[in-house]
């Protein structure tokens, strides 16, 4: 055998001992199946949505809010409390 060989199955043994710490890591076994990885990443992406339509609410209503205490700008003023009254009347 020479040393070329050696050194090959050298780095050989030691990629495969660093794939095999790899496979067990914590997010390959956690996602161990298409099923989990599955569920999961349908539970995240509803989570996203979720947060996404909470925060976006939130925001758009404290902008008109703030808007709509806007009475020295005319046509923003009257624009906001259009806004506001349709809110409102929706509910």
């Amino acid at each position: 055998m020479s040393e070329g060989d050696d050194a090959l199955s050298t780095e050989l043994r030691q990629l495969r001992e660093e794939v095999a710490v790899i496979n067990q890591h914590r997010l390959f076994t956690s996602q161990s199946t298409v099923g989990r990885m599955l569920a999961l990443s349908f539970g995240r992406g509803l989570a996203f949505g979720l947060g996404s339509v909470i925060g976006a609410s939130f925001l758009v209503s404290a902008v008109v809010y703030s808007l709509s205490q806007v009475d020295f700008i005319p046509v923003i003023g009257e624009w906001a409390a259009r806004i506001a009254d349709e809110i409102t009347a929706g509910r």
